[in-house]
């Protein structure tokens, strides 16, 4: 297997970008991802989970010039911002929610979800497929975009990211390229990847059919007693302090 795809997520749970390479952080993360977050007067992050206005909302990074347009779904004209200026940004973010919000930036460590397994995700193509085969309504794309993975592997068999972690308490070394990585755990997934990641509209019964088809085509090798619930997909990793600087590069190899 070999890497795929690299995707970053310069504002948590905003659209993500591609990128044929990612620099390791002194933090342990992708350069620009989840480097900024938006937070609303109570000090709580504004996200999918509990703003499904979030769907609404497209954005397009650009890492060179430290910019980001903004515009909600179907209207063809977009606001322009500079990341220096957090100000102009929450306005504009207010207005769109409806209530008081601010972005807020750590380049270092960003705004990880999890913060023990606070590394890239890891997911494979073969998988993202088979799940499309599940749900035929929905194309790569949209089953690619519910799940937010930042790394895709090419190669290997469905699910066969499910080899990067171990028993329970157990950090799984394994390598991409010349970075070093530990798997932690399958991923527990929330109520994001049940929602169209344009319109945020629900697809019914998504969850249930997943797990369903999760359980029954969990490969034999598979730790199952790593699976509470079925409702687990990709998986959550942590890097070394030791790899801060290297780099990630479409085609590197997985070693493990």
């Amino acid at each position: 297997m070999q890497l795929g795809q690299i995707i970053i997520f310069p504002i948590k749970s905003l659209d993500g970008v591609p990128v044929e390479t990612a620099r390791i952080t002194g933090g342990g993360i992708l350069e620009h991802d989840r480097s900024y977050a938006i937070y609303d007067a109570d000090g709580k992050v504004v996200n999918g989970k509990r703003t499904p206005r979030v769907h609404e909302l497209r954005c397009q990074f650009d890492a060179r010039i430290a910019e980001v347009r903004l515009w909600p779904n179907g209207e063809s004209s977009s606001a322009q911002f500079q990341l220096d200026d957090p100000v102009c940004i929450g306005q504009w973010l207010s207005d769109f929610f409806g209530f008081a919000v601010a972005l807020r930036h750590e380049p270092h460590s960003g705004f990880p979800d999890d913060r023990t397994a606070f590394g890239p995700t890891i997911t494979s193509e073969a998988s993202l497929r088979t799940i499309q085969g599940w749900f035929p309504q929905m194309t790569l794309e949209s089953v690619r975009r519910r799940f937010r993975t930042n790394l895709e592997l090419t190669g290997g068999e469905p699910f066969g990211e499910d080899h990067l972690f171990g028993a329970p308490d157990e950090l799984k070394p394994f390598q991409v390229g010349l970075v070093k990585f530990f798997g932690h755990n399958p991923c527990q997934r929330c109520v994001v990847p049940t929602r169209d990641p344009d319109s945020g509209q629900a697809t019914g019964d998504f969850q249930k059919k997943f797990m369903e088809l999760r359980k029954r085509l969990l490969p034999e090798w598979a730790n199952a007693q790593r699976f509470n619930h079925f409702y687990r997909f990709t998986v959550n990793t942590s890097i070394p302090p030791t790899e801060a600087g290297k780099q990630l590069s479409l085609g590197d190899p997985l070693v493990f």
